[in-house]
Formats: structure tokens, C-alpha cells, sequence
């Protein structure tokens, strides 16, 4: 028996749907758009193409982009003020500072700037404190989208156990936090977990975000379990019988014939991030409108 194939497009377009028509009743109710200020510091390729990525998306959508780009050698006063401006801006619902910044600015710093309102990205410590703390707020949308994900592919959270794999502040803890609040028993495993194949063989839900290419093998999976691959790595040539070089931190050939559900790499996590940027600044949006 193989695993079903959880599409993250597929639930993507169904969010973004979502956002469009809710985008146009804001439209009728308010007479103004919903708008993201993306801010883009240096000329670093990659973000670049995802700060692109987020602008195209808001214009498909009907949100208004507001695309702001500084040099590489901007000073942090340069960006505090824009930040500052932008803050202040009514047109504004949600900003969005593109990471990693240039080594001589404190990303974390500059995030924390965003007023906590407007934090599309859930990342600030206001943020953070209140998913903690289980009260309403923007939730990161990484996050987010996997527990839209999950919903999709109709995993029972309540009393299951879900093990996370990785514990960053962009992804595992609060993915961890999301489980929680929907009756999870939770997990956090790391690099000095103690035999963390046991520990994820546990799992009804395993979500592995490590950045480690094919690093959870078909015999870490609890039979049936849902598996969520929140990795994207790029070997230097594609697995034999594959024509993507793009693989996940989970081994999917061997992890497909185990799995009750699993999200593939392409096509999985990655499509529900953006999608739920947009559902995060129409969210922010509403908030600021009353």
C-alpha cells in the first residue's frame, strides 16, 4: 500500500481563491486594496526571485504591492526609517523584510521593528509571545500552511502524537505551538536528540524542517503516519529515475510505500508558503480596518 500524495499546489490555489474573493469584498467594504510593502536589501539573486514571487502574487490576488529595494551597503539608519515609514503608512497592511539580511545588519533587530499589526510573517517577538501564549495574532506562514495541509489530507490532531523534526524560530518552535493548540501531543527533536530514529518512529505526524537532503529514511515512519517535508535541497545531479535534482530531508521512495500521507519535494510545503502570505496580509488587513 502506498502513500496518498498530499499537493500542496492543489491547496495552494485553493487559499489563494480564497484570499482573491475576500480581497474584492474588503475592496467593496473599505474602497482601497489590502497592500504588502516587501523590503529587499542588496542584490542577492535568490531573494530577488522570491521577493519577485510575493509581489506577482499580491497583484493576482487584487492586494497592492509596494516593492521597496536598498542597496547592500544601506546603513541601519536607512532601514530603521523605512521600516519606521512604512509603520506609519495606512496603505500598508502588512511589510515584509526579505532575510537574510547583509552580514552588517541585525535581521533580528529589523523584524522586530515591524509593528506587530502588520508582522505578515509572524516573526516578531510580539508575535511569537502571542501564539505562545494561544491568543489571536499572525501566525509564520510556513507554519500556517502546513497545518492547512494537514487539515487537507484530514490527519486527526487531536491526541496524536506529531514529532517535529528541527527547532528553529522560523519553523519548529512554532509549528510546534500550532500542533499544541490543536490537541497534539508534542515533540521537538533536534541534532542532540538521543536516538531520534525511535523517537520519529513514534509519530502519527511527522514534520521533518532539518535541511538535510533524504536524512529520514522509510524505517524512521510509523506505518500509516503523515509525513510533512518541510526540506528543499539540491544534489548536484537528480536520483536515478527522477528528473528533479530538488529532493526533501525526507527519503521519498523509501518513505511513499510506508506513509498513510506525504507531501512530495517539489509541489508540497513550498507552494503553501506565498499563498498564505497573501491569507496573513488580507488577515492584518481586517485587523487594522476594525
Amino acid at each position: 500500500m502506498s502513500a496518498t500524495i498530499i499537493d500542496g499546489k492543489q491547496v495552494a490555489s485553493e487559499v489563494r481563491a480564497e484570499v482573491a474573493t475576500g480581497v474584492a469584498a474588503f475592496v467593496e467594504r473599505h474602497g482601497r486594496a489590502p497592500g504588502l510593502a516587501t523590503i529587499l536589501v542588496g542584490d542577492d539573486a535568490a531573494s530577488a526571485v522570491y521577493v519577485g514571487g510575493k509581489q506577482k502574487a499580491c497583484a493576482e490576488v487584487g492586494i497592492q504591492g509596494f516593492d521597496h529595494r536598498l542597496p547592500g551597503d544601506a546603513t541601519r539608519e536607512q532601514l530603521v526609517a523605512l521600516i519606521e515609514q512604512l509603520n506609519a503608512d495606512e496603505r500598508v497592511s502588512g511589510i515584509l523584510c526579505q532575510l537574510p539580511l547583509p552580514g552588517h545588519l541585525d535581521g533580528v533587530e529589523m523584524t522586530n521593528l515591524i509593528a506587530a499589526e502588520k508582522d505578515v510573517d509572524g516573526l516578531t517577538v510580539g508575535s511569537a509571545g502571542r501564539l505562545a501564549l494561544g491568543l489571536p495574532g499572525l501566525r509564520p506562514c510556513t507554519p500556517a500552511g502546513v497545518i492547512r495541509l494537514l487539515d487537507h489530507a484530514g490527519a486527526q490532531l487531536s491526541g496524536a502524537e506529531a514529532v517535529v523534526i528541527g527547532r528553529s524560530n522560523l519553523f519548529g518552535k512554532p509549528m510546534a505551538q500550532l500542533l499544541l493548540q490543536r490537541n497534539a501531543t508534542v515533540t521537538i527533536a533536534h541534532s542532540r536528540t538521543r536516538d531520534l530514529e525511535a523517537v520519529a518512529a513514534r509519530a502519527d505526524v511527522l514534520i521533518a524542517a532539518v535541511g538535510r537532503a533524504e536524512m529520514v529514511r522509510g524505517r524512521w515512519i510509523k506505518p500509516g503516519a503523515t509525513v510533512i517535508d518541510v526540506g528543499i535541497n539540491r544534489l548536484a545531479e537528480p536520483p536515478a529515475g527522477r528528473r528533479s535534482s530538488l529532493v526533501g530531508d525526507v527519503c521519498f521512495d523509501e518513505a511513499f510505500p510506508v506513509a498513510g500521507a506525504i507531501t512530495p519535494v517539489p509541489g508540497g510545503v513550498g507552494p503553501m508558503t506565498i499563498a498564505q502570505l497573501l491569507a496573513n496580509t488580507l488577515q492584518a488587513a481586517e485587523l487594522q480596518a476594525g
